[in-house]
């Protein structure tokens, strides 16, 4: 289990990692439709074709590595309260009861989708630039798989977890900006507070020395 477990959360990684710089292009995209729009009066036909396909798309592509981190919103003013042996049977029963059946339903119809998109090659009814995407309708189904991987590695955890009465821990290679700041804030306190503490030694020591001294 623990090898799945490994698999599933490198591929997640990868997938979301290299869709993540979709970012950039949807960036660069918008913002050179403000530019011509607002500053030449020539907007473009295809701009918000790219935006919502390059979101839809990162946004997909990165479920199961968002999953893979624990990242997925939660009910955690509960959750954090339990056991981590209450924590994993909850999550195992709650992923067969809703995860899976879900995320089968979303590559079911996820496929129809995308074939038929590809048997007449759909392009964009958006915009007069006529865009294809018939190609980005297969994300769907290529989300739904990775995420179906991932999920069959977080029941592991949930096993495992059961067993040992400890979760295991996924890789810390994202980290949210809020705990950044407070790590931080938590490390110059620390500093302050050493270096108070210094300097009330000190003065504590030079007080006794004077007295020492009279």
């Amino acid at each position: 289990m623990l090898g799945y477990i490994q698999f599933a959360d490198r591929l997640s990684a990868w997938f979301g990692k290299a869709f993540a710089w979709l970012i950039l292009v949807m960036a660069v995209g918008v913002g050179y439709e403000v530019l011509v729009r607002y500053g030449f009066n020539a907007p473009t036909s295809w701009a918000f074709d790219l935006s919502y396909i390059t979101y839809g798309t990162l946004f997909m592509m990165g479920g199961a590595y968002t999953l893979s981190r624990g990242g997925h919103v939660r009910g955690d003013f509960v959750y954090r309260l339990w056991k981590p042996r209450t924590q994993a049977r909850v999550e195992l029963l709650l992923y067969f009861i809703f995860f899976f059946p879900g995320i089968i339903a979303l590559i079911v119809s996820g496929w129809k989708y995308a074939e038929r998109s590809w048997r007449y090659l759909e392009v964009s009814v958006n915009s007069p630039a006529g865009i294809p995407i018939f190609q980005f309708k297969s994300v769907i189904v290529v989300a739904g798989v990775l995420m179906f991987i991932q999920g069959l590695a977080q029941v592991f955890r949930c096993i495992i977890c059961i067993r040992t009465g400890e979760w295991i821990v996924a890789a810390e290679d994202i980290e949210e900006t809020e705990v950044r700041l407070a790590r931080e804030r938590d490390a110059e306190a620390g500093h302050f507070a050493a270096g108070t503490a210094r300097e009330d030694g000190r003065s504590l020591r030079e007080g006794y020395n004077e007295e020492q001294r009279s």
